[in-house]
Parts: C-alpha cells; sequence; structure tokens
C-alpha cells in the first residue's frame, strides 16, 4: 500500500492535523508526517515532494495557515496528488489560507478541503490510494455503510 505523505508548516498546525493521522490510523493506512515550511524551509519542502514517489508516497496531504502556499510549493514539485488542508490561524478565520490554497494556477493543482477539515483530508487521500488498492477500498465503503447505519439508527431513534 502507498504511504500519505503529511507536511504541516508548523508544530501549531498539529491540533487540526492530527484528525487526518487518526482517521488513517483507523484504517491502517502507513504515513508519514513532518513539518517542513514553504518559507522557513524552503529546501526540504521541495526535496520532500521532489523524492515522495520514489520513497513510497500515493498522496500528499499538506497543511498550513496564513499565506498557506505549502501546498502549491509542494504541488509544483511532484506529480502527486496534493491535498491542502487550509488552518484557521490568522484573524481571518483562515479564510487567507483557504484562498491562498484554492486558487493554484493552471498547470498545478490542488485539492482543497475545508478549514481546518483535516479528516476530509485523510479520508480523501485513501480514496484516491484505494482506486489501486482493493482492501482499502472495501474498508472506507464499509466505512460509509456503517456511519449510515448509524445516522438511520438515530432518526428511528428520534422518531420512536
Amino acid at each position: 500500500m502507498k504511504k500519505v505523505g503529511i507536511v504541516m508548516g508548523s508544530d501549531s498546525d498539529l491540533p487540526v492535523v492530527q484528525k487526518a493521522i487518526d482517521q488513517l490510523k483507523k484504517f491502517d493506512v502507513p504515513y508519514e508526517a513532518h513539518i517542513y515550511s514553504a518559507h522557513r524551509t524552503p529546501e526540504e519542502a521541495r526535496s520532500f515532494a521532489v523524492n515522495a514517489k520514489k520513497n513510497g508516497f500515493g498522496v500528499i496531504i499538506a497543511a498550513a495557515g496564513k499565506a498557506a502556499h505549502l501546498a502549491g510549493a509542494l504541488a509544483a514539485n511532484t506529480t502527486l496528488p496534493v491535498i491542502g488542508i487550509p488552518i484557521k490561524a490568522s484573524v481571518l478565520d483562515g479564510l487567507d489560507a483557504l484562498l491562498s490554497t484554492v486558487q493554484m494556477p493552471a498547470g498545478i493543482p490542488v485539492a482543497t478541503v475545508a478549514i481546518d477539515g483535516a479528516a476530509n483530508a485523510a479520508l480523501l487521500a485513501m480514496q484516491i490510494i484505494a482506486v489501486s488498492d482493493d482492501e482499502l477500498a472495501e474498508k472506507l465503503d464499509k466505512s460509509r455503510k456503517d456511519a449510515s447505519a448509524a445516522v438511520l439508527e438515530k432518526d428511528k431513534l428520534l422518531n420512536s
């Protein structure tokens, strides 16, 4: 199974990113997490992206707040799918990070989830890997069915 790379711009992003890590652990998906800044450690971030495919990664999740150039900087250096998590880290409530992450130029795509949407970033990363991993696809299908059943059970309790 391909690994998921998680890169956050600062250790202050970890409380949000932890939700992605928890999802990956729940599904037994291998991952590595790193702190590389697009601005403060650009060479390390670039090296990670350039070497990600040969190092066994299938997708990269990038989390950053404020200027939030990390996802784009990584995407510019790999053809692996990159999923950006805009982090609410400023007085603009994450809108600045959202716009920095989602507004990519043609030719350098970045999939973007909601502000602080780390759990969905992990699920999307797993769905990408599951395209070529039937076992993971089955786990994801089962999780969706279980979630649906839980909602219907709550509905049943509400109306009884």
